[in-house]
């Protein structure tokens, strides 16, 4: 009987053990945990801000850079992503752990062979178990909190990715607009090139037909003259007669425009 009190006492006793190594291990993990929610909160700033310097102020990017490095934090997002749910993970195992120890405990407490348990006994599995339950409360509302904003940031994070595409889209869009325009002033261009290219071959063309038309006529009236040689002589002296009243003509303009100037410099 004596042996069998002691082994119940012992099993107590390491069952209390065990609670208080496993309180002790979850209150340090919840105090990184929370500590983690508090670097990836800063980092979603620093991120934020620095988008926004990027953003508005390209050129103080060399010294913004100086300064962010002492204001960068150390764990990018990432690694706090990856440590957030490896961390969650381990609080939850220990709260289980803790969880079965606490059962067992109050296993213990209805299997004594006393009556009752004692008022010290019920008093230590209480303050246990309300331990277990501030942790489990801590646990996940800082969970919920970094989830929470995890999700706040993922979604913002989407809808400024959708805005740059947009943006980006835009300025393709209006590149492509303004290159359609040039395209189109080419184009025109190139038909205007065409069109006077085509009124100067036309006129061309126009110009040799009525060549050629006067060429008929000045053959036809050679043959005429050379077939009437009366005619052919007159057509001579008339053509003579047109040189000298020609000649007289230019004579007498010379004449007055020397008087001209002999009487403007007199």
């Amino acid at each position: 009987m004596r042996k069998t009190m002691a082994d119940m006492g012992n099993l107590w006793e390491d069952l209390r053990r065990q609670a208080r190594q496993l309180e002790n291990e979850i209150d340090l993990k919840l105090v990184s945990f929370s500590k983690l929610g508090t670097s990836y909160s800063t980092q979603r700033d620093y991120e934020r801000r620095s988008e926004r310097q990027n953003a508005t102020n390209g050129r103080y990017s060399s010294s913004f850079t100086d300064l962010s490095s002492d204001t960068a934090p150390l764990l990018n997002k990432a690694s706090s992503e990856h440590m957030f749910d490896t961390m969650a993970m381990e609080i939850s195992q220990l709260l289980a752990k803790l969880t079965e120890v606490n059962d067992r405990m109050v296993e213990y407490t209805q299997n004594i062979s006393t009556s009752s348990p004692s008022a010290a006994l019920m008093h230590t599995l209480q303050r246990h178990r309300d331990i277990l339950q501030d942790y489990s409360h801590e646990f996940q509302k800082t969970k919920a909190n970094i989830t929470a904003m995890r999700e706040r940031e993922d979604l913002l994070g989407s809808v400024r990715r959708d805005i740059n595409a947009y943006k980006n889209s835009s300025s393709l869009n209006r590149r492509s607009d303004m290159y359609l325009k040039e395209h189109d002033h080419i184009r025109n261009s190139e038909r205007l090139v065409d069109e006077q290219i085509s009124i100067a071959i036309a006129t061309k063309e126009n110009l040799q037909s009525q060549g050629k038309f006067l060429n008929t006529i000045n053959q036809k009236v050679n043959a005429f003259a050379n077939r009437f040689p009366m005619i052919n002589s007159l057509v001579q002296k008339i053509n003579l007669r047109k040189r000298r009243d020609s000649i007289i003509l230019g004579l007498v303009i010379a004449v007055c425009v020397i008087l001209m100037i002999l009487f403007t410099f007199h």
